[in-house]
């Protein structure tokens, strides 16, 4: 399939509507960035994408070509649901836009956001883009990746969604996530432990060895 798509627009052939609607979901992740880039807004429009399962690289740059292909729908309540399959790659001030334009968001895409994008929004915002469905991010709040954005957050603030999220910094501290790291050594316990056992000895022959000579 990619060597097709490659033979197809090296012939000097556009990606439009037709051929974007050929390749679909199955093959849309098959794209490098020159193709994904030669996709003409208008083009993009007329098709039906999912790039869900695609790089990030490829879902950043499918948004942007998306935000300009609906630009022209972007004060209509139409917006929100054509702009919904690429929202995996809006930037954090995209975000924060639609948190004012009561899209009621489902967790099944919030959680789906791109991770610094997600990471960078307030309570306040976050409630805006849910909605109506902000009761479902207190059964997401063990789970990653909404567990590391509560941990970000203030509890003052998540308090005043009242859903019962906890996790947050307190005013005055600052929670740092530490990465888990491998045991330092696979050795068994017992050959770790017979090595302190006869560390004091060889340290008292070094010195024996070095004193007599």
């Amino acid at each position: 399939a990619s060597a097709a798509i490659k033979r197809y627009v090296g012939l000097g052939n556009a990606l439009n509507a037709t051929a974007l609607n050929a390749i679909g979901t199955s093959y849309v992740c098959l794209l490098n960035t020159t193709e994904l880039e030669a996709i003409d807004p208008p083009s993009l429009k007329l098709a039906s994408l999912d790039p869900s399962a695609c790089s990030q690289e490829t879902k950043n740059i499918l948004y942007k070509t998306a935000k300009k292909a609906f630009s022209d729908q972007r004060h209509s309540p139409a917006y929100y649901e054509l702009i919904l399959p690429y929202l995996g790659g809006a930037p954090a001030v995209d975000l924060k836009a639609l948190s004012k334009d009561n899209v009621n968001m489902n967790m099944s895409t919030f959680v789906t956001l791109r991770r610094d994008s997600l990471m960078s929004l307030t309570p306040s915002e976050v409630q805006g883009l849910l909605g109506l469905n902000l009761p479902e991010l207190a059964r997401w709040q063990y789970r990653a990746p909404v567990r590391e954005w509560i941990q970000v957050q203030k509890q003052s603030e998540l308090d005043e969604l009242h859903i019962g999220l906890t996790g947050g910094t307190q005013e005055g501290y600052i929670n740092i996530v530490t990465p888990k790291f491998p045991a330092p050594s696979s050795a068994p316990l017992g050959t770790v432990a017979m090595a302190f056992h006869l560390l004091p000895a060889l340290l008292l022959s070094f010195l024996m060895v070095s004193i007599l000579s």
